[in-house]
């Protein structure tokens, strides 16, 4: 019986925190886009014209790590540029969800997590309608095969777990440490450097390669490039480790997020 009325409860938890994602993920587009002409396609808009950049001064360049092809390196530039851009914005705009809403637990019993959570969650849905059919429909050109087009979905997955992951930790951290902002704005700067996100891996000198590595990043950009250019079946190995990094980020974002959860109150 007991058992039983701990499983409704969970539902009901569950359920309740659907639905406020719902709210909440309706509420950040409405705000965010309130009188554009595009809307959500206006997250397009820098990945293209940063793409055209980079192809204008590397192209000729960087073509030969790509089939001698420049319309290959504009996919990978591109890639490179959607999966960046998605960090960058969703966990950027999640560090600080919890502080500006403040007030609004102050007044009202919610699960704090749910504010960092649902702003990854807009940015997926802009990215669902924005991006995404852009690389399914070039996928199954290039590929012209099913596998690839559901593969597609995997490193996106393992992107969304590792922005959760960042999202639910520098906003914990940033109730403590209010200077956290210019501090990310470096760590960003570190990461989207040391991504593939313009340039090939290829051009990476063998010394510097292991410590790239470790950037968690790295390994989605390179599945997509992989699962959108080649032709090949996927590459389970690169899914695998871009799966690896979400999860650890994921876990270890929930756990320090929970853990601190109870002092935020007292400095909101």
């Amino acid at each position: 019986m007991k058992l039983a009325l701990n499983k409704n409860l969970r539902q009901k938890q569950i359920q309740r925190y659907w639905e406020l994602l719902q709210i909440l993920v309706s509420r950040n587009l409405k705000i965010r886009y309130r009188g554009s002409f595009l809307g959500v396609y206006w997250s397009l808009l820098n990945p293209l014209i940063m793409t055209g950049l980079y192809t204008a001064i590397f192209g000729a360049t960087f073509a030969e790590y790509y089939n001698n092809s420049i319309w290959n390196y504009i996919l990978a530039a591109f890639t490179g540029m959607i999966v960046f851009n998605f960090f960058s914005g969703s966990t950027s705009q999640a560090l600080v969800s919890v502080l500006d809403n403040g007030v609004l637990l102050n007044k009202i019993r919610l699960p704090v997590s749910i504010f960092p959570v649902s702003m990854i969650a807009a940015n997926v849905f802009q990215l669902s309608v924005g991006a995404l059919p852009l690389l399914a429909v070039m996928t199954l050109i290039n590929s012209k095969n099913i596998i690839n087009l559901i593969a597609l979905l995997f490193p996106f997955i393992a992107l969304i777990l590792f922005c959760t992951g960042v999202g639910l930790l520098v906003s914990a951290l940033y109730i403590f440490f209010r200077d956290l902002p210019y501090f990310y704005e470096l760590v960003s700067f570190v990461l989207w450097i040391s991504s593939p996100v313009f340039y090939p891996a290829a051009i990476v000198p063998e010394k510097v390669k292991p410590f790239l590595e470790l950037n968690p990043i790295s390994p989605i950009i390179e599945s997509l490039r992989q699962i959108v250019l080649s032709g090949a079946s996927p590459d389970l190995s690169l899914i695998g480790n871009a799966f690896l990094g979400g999860i650890i980020f994921l876990s270890f974002g929930w756990i320090c997020f929970q853990l601190w959860r109870s002092q935020f109150m007292d400095l909101l």
